[in-house]
């Protein structure tokens, strides 16, 4: 008989089942809301930590020398216009900050203003006259004559930390018309009324992309995007998706919208250039436009908009057709919103895309300087500083010299056919004056940033060491004098190791007796070394470690024809004492450092040393400009006027295998090396390589004619230039040379010649000649 359960009897056994089936739920979930609520205090946390506190790394940011407007400025027109637009000046009618206007010789524009060390330049409208190459006139828009006008610099790169993340910081008051709703109406129309989540907009989002049967419209809010981009990775998942939401939710409850917004445009990711990541509306704006964020105009924002979908996809340089529709797109659904009209948005759509070519970053980049920057501030910084708080370091740099030094590589290079041999170069371009450097290139390629030969190519130095040895004689002035005797004949010398020295010059000739300016002028390799081995070789040295050359060089004969390596940064440093007239400037790029916040931090103040006696200097100087007139360098007046008075030196080494130029005018100091990376040889020498480099460049730059104080203790004496004897003023065959006072050769008393006007030097003489036989052939063809 089968016995068989009564409902009753069955009864209490399930309510007991589910009595503790509801009790392990009920417990699992208060064990869950435990857990959660334990994590979302973790997600407070570390909302708020990072939110509140120093939200990003900030590269430190290098800016170029600020442009100084006044009236009898030597700058021309063009070079003005060129500056202008590296700074993205819109040429249109002058309405606002950014905006310039050409007519004739005048130029409006509407400055930017700027925060610099010793305070705060204003925006002005302003109107600039040129005259020549010179600016003329200065005046206010109330037209009015300002004495001077401190243009914004130009940024010329950064430095970054190891990620290569990138922003330029923009606040909420600095957002160009239209930027905040336009990101509103795209991406987040709910932004402010909702509380970091929106479930509005998550229901859309299901619905668009399940009638479209895939994901074709998200449903994150501008908070949660944030979140995304702030805290977490792109990993797609639920545990993700939920986190992010939590902390969107956490952010809102902390910060204000204006805060939350802020914070979106200066994260958002809008552009690669090169290993660097492009981060925020306010570097787009730079990279794509060349202009501060706050300028931009409507067509200008809503492409910046777009982007933000998908940067990559929508990259107007690679994609502008693919730009242009989004675009376009984003400007009718302003309309459609009532953001604008729809006059508005058919001429917006009508403007074109207006990206620059290049990203304005790379365009600005000059990696041979920035190397310059970063040394010399690692000697006050440490990484973290340079790399994460955002500093804001003035600097030398020209960007007008810079331009032309590269274009003077380029055109000579391109005019004596070493396009495809492996001759590399390096220009380092200063200011005499003050010791900044103002252009430098350590490669042929100047946006290269590798191997920087300004400032680590070490190279033999050749006949560059020749006016060291001279200053050495012409700092004893009862011995050497210009006009004394030298015998450029053959010698040689024993060396402690048994090995014998056999000096040659270039043309493997001796030229006899000559005059102690003429082994300069001429680079004679005989009569040079004859004069260093009496002079001592370890008294030149010594002459050389005070021109600022700060080598340990063993004192070898071969020492005094330049077998002693430097490189173009050292060579620099030299020839600037020499240029200065005896004064020891430091080189230097930075002039002064500002914290992110506008704090100054440090000044890099002008330092001057006395070194050598002004007479002697003088005197030197006197026979490097002869080395332009009748020298290794002459050839430099077949494209600039002799009024220049300018002063150098060539060097070659053996075998042609480097090329150096060092010479100077009043305002610009260039020093140019030619050569091979693996020491080959080379045709050229400092003559055919290095001096038409440099001439190019002063072509070029249209330096200020060299103006040479004579000092107290020079005194000017007419010689006889056959004997180098005291003569009259009207002998035939007098000059008049430069002597420090007391060693001038005493009278020869009359030559017995007629009396006649002073003919100064013969050789001037000749060439003066030859100018005007030039001019009346050209006049007459």
């Amino acid at each position: 008989m089968t016995r068989t359960r009564s409902p009753q009897s069955r009864s209490p056994r399930r309510f007991g089942a589910l009595r503790s089936w509801l009790g392990w739920t009920v417990k699992l979930s208060l064990v869950g809301l435990v857990v959660l609520a334990g994590f979302a205090v973790y997600l407070d946390a570390v909302v708020q930590e990072k939110f509140s506190g120093k939200r990003w790394t900030l590269p430190a940011k290098v800016y170029a020398r600020p442009l100084e407007l006044f009236s009898g400025l030597k700058l021309s027109k063009q070079d003005f216009l060129t500056e202008l637009d590296a700074l993205g000046y819109r040429r249109e009618a002058v309405a606002g900050p950014g905006s310039a206007a050409v007519s004739g010789n005048t130029v409006e524009l509407h400055t930017r203003g700027f925060r610099f060390y010793e305070g705060d330049e204003p925006a002005r409208a302003i109107r600039v006259r040129f005259s020549g190459d010179y600016v003329a006139g200065l005046s206010g828009a109330d037209g009015g004559d300002l004495a001077v006008v401190r243009m914004e610099p130009l940024l010329i790169g950064g430095l970054y930390p190891a990620h290569n993340e990138d922003r330029i910081l923009v606040q909420r008051n600095e957002l160009p018309p239209y930027l905040v709703e336009t990101l509103v109406a795209v991406e987040d129309r709910e932004f402010f009324s909702h509380f970091g989540v929106s479930p509005k907009s998550i229901a859309r989002a299901l619905w668009v992309n399940a009638a479209a049967g895939g994901v074709v419209q998200g449903g994150s809010t501008l908070t949660q995007q944030l979140v995304k981009n702030f805290y977490l990775s792109n990993e797609r998942s639920l545990v993700r998706k939920a986190t992010e939401a939590m902390m969107a939710v956490l952010l809102e409850l902390h910060y204000d919208k204006d805060e939350i917004l802020e914070a979106y445009l200066n994260e958002v990711f809008l552009g690669q250039d090169g290993n660097r990541a492009v981060h925020g509306f306010g570097l787009a704006s730079q990279y794509f436009f060349g202009q501060p964020l706050a300028e931009l105009q409507l067509h200008q924002v809503a492409l910046l908009v777009g982007m933000v979908k998908g940067p990559t996809y929508y990259n107007p340089r690679r994609n502008p057709e693919r730009a242009l529709t989004r675009r376009n797109l984003v400007l009718d659904l302003l309309a459609e919103q009532g953001v604008i009209d729809a006059e508005q948005a058919a001429a917006a759509k009508q403007k074109p895309l207006g990206v620059t070519s290049r990203g304005s970053l790379a365009n600005s980049s000059h990696p041979a300087f920035l190397d310059l920057v970063k040394r010399q501030l690692r000697e006050d910084y440490q990484e973290a500083d340079l790399t994460e708080e955002g500093l804001r370091i003035f600097t030398s740099f020209d960007p007008i010299l810079q331009n032309k030094a590269e274009a003077a590589v380029h055109d000579t290079f391109k005019r004596i056919g070493k396009g495809g041999d492996p001759v590399e170069a390096s220009m380092v371009v200063s200011n005499p004056e003050t010791g900044e450097v103002q252009a430098l290139l350590g490669s042929r390629q100047p946006r290269f940033a590798g191997f920087n030969r300004a400032l680590d190519a070490v190279r033999p130095i050749g006949s560059l060491i020749k006016p060291a040895i001279y200053l050495t004689a012409l700092e004893r002035p009862s011995q050497y004098t210009l006009t004394n005797w030298l015998a450029d004949v053959p010698f040689s010398v024993k060396g402690q190791d048994g090995q014998v020295w056999r000096p040659e010059n270039y043309d493997h000739q001796a030229h006899g007796d000559i005059y102690l300016y003429q082994g300069l002028v001429n680079s004679y390799n005989l009569s040079t070394a004859k004069l260093g081995l009496e002079l001592g070789v370890p008294n030149v040295l010594k002459t050389l470690a005070r021109l600022g050359v700060d080598r340990e060089w063993p004192a070898y004969p071969s020492m005094l024809l330049g077998a002693g390596a430097l490189t173009p940064m050292e060579v620099s440093s030299m020839y600037l004492t020499i240029a200065s007239g005896g004064f020891n400037t430091p080189l230097r790029g930075i002039r002064s450092v500002l914290a992110a916040n506008g704090e100054p931090l440090k000044r890099y103040p002008f330092q001057i040393q006395q070194r050598f006696d002004p007479g002697a200097i003088y005197l030197l100087q006197n026979a490097m400009q002869r080395v332009m007139r009748e020298g290794t360098a002459r050839s430099v007046y077949n494209q600039l006027p002799r009024s220049l008075n300018l002063a150098g030196k060539t060097g070659t080494t053996n075998d042609s295998r480097d090329s150096w130029f060092a010479g100077f005018s009043q305002d610009l100091l260039a020093v140019v090396w030619l050569g091979r990376d693996d020491n080959g040889k080379t045709p050229l020498t400092g003559a055919t390589g290095a001096l038409r480099v440099w001439t190019d460049f002063m072509v070029k730059a249209n330096p200020l004619p060299l103006d040479m104080p004579v000092p107290d203790n020079i005194t000017l004496a007419w010689v006889d230039a056959r004997s180098g004897q005291g003569s009259e003023q009207g002998c035939l065959s007098a000059v008049q040379m430069p002597y420090i006072r007391g060693s001038e050769p005493p009278s020869g008393g009359a030559c017995g010649l007629p009396q006649q006007a002073p003919v100064g030097n013969v050789q001037d003489v000749i060439e003066n000649v030859q100018d005007v036989m030039d001019w009346v052939r050209d006049w007459s063809n």
